[in-house]
């Protein structure tokens, strides 16, 4: 009887044995294709919010042709952009009147030079004043 136990045993010691190797095999079989399979569906996720967002420029660019159709959009941006007036208009440009201190002491040393200077002392002094920033 103890031997009929330990044959017994043995047997059920070798089915846990070859039921763990093919589970282990089985295992080692299927990881390639289930690896391959979720980097396709993060492939496949990239490109799906990468052609989303393509739409959304597409669909951007389709309302700004249409509004670069209009002739009424295309006379503002012209006034906007490139400061064009209609004939019998005037433009003017306001620019801030204030000033910075570096932009008023800007010229000191060749403002100091009298008018009878010659050229040259000007450039001297205008040279030796960068210097000094």
């Amino acid at each position: 009887m103890a031997r009929r136990q330990l044959n017994f045993r043995r047997r059920t010691n070798n089915r846990a044995l070859a039921f763990i190797v093919i589970l282990f095999i089985l295992t080692l079989a299927i990881a390639p294709p289930v690896k391959h399979y979720f980097t396709q569906r993060a492939q496949i996720n990239s490109l799906e919010s990468q052609l989303a967002a393509d739409n959304v420029a597409l669909q951007k660019a389709r309302e700004e042709l249409l509004r670069w159709q209009d002739p009424e959009y295309i006379k503002s941006q012209a006034r906007e952009r490139l400061h064009f007036v209609l004939p019998g208009e005037r433009q003017y440009i306001v620019v801030d009147g204030s000033t910075t201190p570096s932009q008023e002491n800007a010229t000191e040393i060749a403002s100091a030079l009298t008018d009878g200077q010659p050229w040259y002392a000007r450039l001297i002094a205008s040279i030796s004043e960068a210097g000094n920033r």
